[in-house]
């Protein structure tokens, strides 16, 4: 059998021949804590449970054969209908071969299951803090047979009734609400669920209660038991009521809104180490990054940021758990419903009413790279199998995705939308749905014809670029206004766009707007007569208020407006549009990278809205070290650290700008006066009025320390003990790994490649100590090593490391021509290597190749300019 590899084929073979009634899983995880008695570890030292399922089910075609779905280093006894199967000749390691099948099944599986220390199934954490032992189950998309017998593929819903033993003391909780009698945790049968959205979290985690209630206007009373769980370390920084404030207010936006009570009874929400997403929706316990606790002082970008995470995965109940995508190819049926109504829902419910702005300069960042990569592909992806379902966890998905739902909302207008939303759950909860399902209920509510839309913004590929084009006649005013509309030559489709066109001008020092016009603009070319005879425009926005999807070019004269003036650009989304657009200019070498980081030190320290300033930051940082010429580099380090001290020192004492200001000084010191200020700000010699030097910015100034060789181990030593948790290892490990040494990147290298004993996290944090910017001589014997190591690593790790240690260390700071030559032969030479593999590969080749064209474009700039 063809091994962990689900194709598309077979889960539709799977799918067409047999249903699914039920599944009894009993987890015996008090081999958890202590040392692993016999029997519950394997030869290789890997700690096991015992895992028992009991699956029910009916096949189309008696006497057909199929399989089902386990990941385990061993199996203890298999049962198919009362016949007892012989382990060693049914299952391989990944799947467990069924013959002979009847009418109705009764397949019993006994198995022990590994610990994950990879964030894949069951992942067991040992505190450092205090040596407690967490556990908590992520699945996404195919790691729930890391756990127990199955048939994985979302598909194939069944009810699910789960049964835990746990160590003493612990507190176990599942999908349903759990009770514990004679030392065993029985939970409440699910709803029919696919198997990737189970859960289990066990451990002494510290656990906060709420509750909500709702009127369902029919006589009856919604009650729903609200929890909120983290380690018992993080408990002092634990603000579970905003985590409850934001999740009622969420429940009551989607009551509202949806017209469809929430179905599955509890909501507690988990906060776990190690995790390896953002969160996950496990229906009745959803699951997140314990990064959302904030242990330090934080600004308002990051509780939006937590904000809209709970309601992106509070939307996933409704897309997503009860109506679920039948393959992955329709993934996008919940991640961009979800990204959308979380955007949607944070400014209709929350405290957050600018999250379109976070959504125009962030979300959609994310989106625009990964539609411009070689591994771009539709909303509506060809998902051949789990590999490729595990990659397509991407920007276009999440972001592209809901940037074209905020599309479709303008084109069929926001109650249709709604209306078909609430039809959609009605018609299909519980069950399966394809793009065509959800096109016909939107067709029925709007009158629009779908079909057309969808073809244009769901199965093509590829983004548009919006220029305007303006006439002026001999008074001054405008004779035409059109807005040209053009494509990348790999994906020439042009798309049908519903916009608003925004003209502003200068007034009392302030660019304002003063005339708009909504319109569709399709095809090349399109003549915008409803601001024909507006007085001329110092600024055209095209997508002014961000209604539509697509890449923001300027005239000539709006270039140099914003050139000169864009900090007077007064409402704080127009302006965060503009940004985004000179950013897409940047990386698309049509705007030099000097040219950038002169635009964000003149005019970033008025940004208003704290998340747009620092994705400024984030970008400035990207464009000196990708884009620009390497013979300006050091000018802008400089540049880049003065400018950042000098607004550090302007910001209002104990604000949230002071704070990203620090943090942004840090990241771009670069001599040795910057470092001897961090230095005073860690040992108290220095000091910048109101800013606290709390431990999570510790150990941001002790990063650049760290690069640049200032802070050694011994200091790193003590910072740990210091901070001896979970969270203080990890940017230990980070620090550890960014120090200017030979010795310390070969370590390094040797624990990521040559080495499986780094947890996730740990994985996550030495990678990112180990390519500094600063260090790229350091790091160029590497390249060639990367290219012979990344095929043994694909085979031998799972995927989710893999991935990390293939991305995290592609030599993208040997940014020659001589790497790019290198990736493309590794490339040629490996034609039949893993699909997934070679996207990977080939995303990081075509970053590298545009950073080149960048770094031209600044270094021409440059000559130009005689510098």
């Amino acid at each position: 059998m063809p091994g962990e590899n689900l194709s598309r084929d077979e889960a539709r073979e799977r799918a067409a021949l047999l249903s699914v009634d039920g599944y009894d899983v009993s987890l015996d995880l008090r081999s958890a804590v202590g040392e692993p008695a016999a029997g519950e570890g394997t030869a290789e030292g890997t700690r096991t449970f015992r895992s028992v399922t009991t699956l029910r089910f009916r096949c189309a075609e008696p006497g057909a054969s199929s399989f089902a779905d386990l990941i385990a280093p061993s199996v203890t006894a298999v049962s198919l209908n009362g016949r007892d199967l012989d382990p060693s000749e049914v299952f391989d390691g990944s799947r467990i071969l069924l013959e002979d099948l009847a009418a109705e099944n009764e397949l019993i599986v006994d198995a022990r299951c590994a610990y994950s220390r990879t964030g894949e199934g069951l992942h067991r954490f040992v505190d450092p803090e205090d040596g407690e032992v967490y556990l908590y189950t992520q699945y996404e998309p195919a790691d729930a047979r890391r756990v127990f017998a199955n048939f994985e593929q979302p598909d194939l819903k069944a009810p699910f009734r789960f049964e835990v033993r746990a160590p003493e003391g612990w507190t176990v909780w599942s999908n349903g609400v759990g009770s514990q009698a004679d030392g065993v945790w029985r939970f409440a049968e699910t709803k029919p669920i696919s198997t990737y959205i189970t859960c289990v979290v066990a451990g002494p985690y510290h656990y906060v209660t709420d509750s909500y209630s709702r009127d369902l206007g029919d006589g009856t009373t919604l009650e729903i038991p609200l929890g909120a769980m983290c380690r018992k370390g993080l408990a002092p920084y634990f603000e579970a009521d905003d985590v409850f404030l934001i999740t009622k207010q969420g429940l009551d936006f989607f009551h509202d809104h949806f017209d469809y009570p929430y179905p599955f009874g509890k909501y507690d929400q988990a906060f776990v180490p190690e995790y390896n997403l953002g969160a996950m929706e496990n229906p009745g316990l959803v699951t997140f990054r314990e990064e959302y606790i904030f242990r330090g002082k934080v600004t308002r970008s990051s509780y939006e940021g937590r904000a809209n995470v709970i309601l992106h995965e509070m939307a996933h109940m409704w897309f997503g758990d009860l109506v679920t995508m039948e393959w992955w190819d329709d993934l996008w049926l919940k991640e961009s419903f979800a990204d959308f109504m979380g955007a949607f829902s944070l400014v209709g419910a929350t405290r957050f009413t600018d999250g379109w702005i976070t959504f125009a300069n962030r979300r959609k960042a994310w989106a625009y790279r990964a539609d411009q990569l070689p591994s771009t592909h539709p909303v509506t992806a060809d998902i051949r199998d789990l590999q490729d379902a595990k990659l397509n966890f991407d920007g276009i998905t999440y972001a592209k995705g809901a940037s074209v739902l905020k599309q479709l909302v303008a084109y069929v207008g926001q109650d249709a939308f709604l209306e078909g939303a609430r039809r959609y759950f009605k018609r299909h909860a519980y069950g399966n749905t394809r793009l065509g399902d959800l096109l016909a209920v939107l067709a029925e509510t709007s009158g629009r014809d779908m079909g057309a839309w969808a073809r244009a913004w769901l199965q093509t590929a590829g983004v548009n670029s919006l220029t305007p084009q303006v006439l002026l006649d001999p008074e001054g005013r405008v004779s035409e206004l059109a807005v040209l509309q053009d494509a990348a030559a790999s994906h020439p489709e042009l798309r049908p766009h519903r916009v608003a066109i925004g003209l502003y001008r200068s007034e009392k020092g302030r660019l304002v707007r003063y005339a708009r016009a909504e319109t569709d603009v399709d095809g090349a070319r399109t003549v915008v007569t409803e601001l024909a005879g507006a007085q001329a425009p110092e600024l055209v926005l095209v997508n002014d208020d961000d209604l539509t999807y697509c890449k923001i070019r300027f005239d000539g004269t709006s270039l140099e407006t914003l050139r000169s003036s864009l900090g007077d650009v007064t409402d704080p989304l127009a302006r965060a549009l503009c940004w985004s657009a000179l950013w897409n200019m940047t990386r698309d070498a049509l705007l030099p990278a000097r040219d950038f980081v002169d635009l964000v030190l003149r005019f970033a320290g008025r940004e208003s809205d704290i998340g747009v300033l620092q994705m400024l930051h984030a970008w400035a940082e990207s464009a000196l070290v990708h884009y620009a010429a390497p013979q300006w580099r050091e000018t802008g380090d400089r540049l880049l650290a003065e400018g950042a001290l000098t607004e550090l020192r302007a910001a209002e004492p104990g604000s949230e700008h002071q704070l990203a200001w620090a943090r942004f000084f840090a990241s771009a010191a670069a001599r040795g006066s910057d470092f001897d200020l961090l230095r005073g700000l860690l040992d108290g010699t220095a000091k910048i009025d109101g800013l606290t030097v709390d431990q999570e910015l510790r150990w941001a100034f002790l990063s650049p320390l760290a690069a640049h060789g200032v802070a050694d181990e011994a200091v790193l030593a003590a910072e740990l003990a210091r901070d001896d948790t979970a969270s203080g290892k990890r940017h230990q490990v980070r620090c550890l790994a960014a120090r200017p040494s030979a010795a310390v990147k070969a370590q390094a290298w040797a624990q990521l490649v040559e080495s499986d004993a780094l947890s996730n996290a740990l994985v996550e944090a030495t990678i990112a100590g180990f390519a500094q910017p600063s260090q790229r001589e350091l790091l160029a014997p590497y390249a060639e090593r990367y290219f012979g190591s990344i095929e043994r690593i694909w085979a031998e790790r799972s995927i989710q490391i893999a991935m990390h240690v293939v991305k995290g260390l592609f030599p993208s700071l040997q940014d020659s021509p001589d790497t790019l030559a290198a990736t493309d032969a590794w490339l040629a030479a490996h034609e039949s290597a893993a699909p997934a593999l070679r996207r990977l590969v080939l995303e990081a080749r075509d970053d590298l190749a545009r950073g080149l064209r960048g770094q031209s474009c600044d270094g021409e700039a440059g000559e130009a300019a005689g510098e």
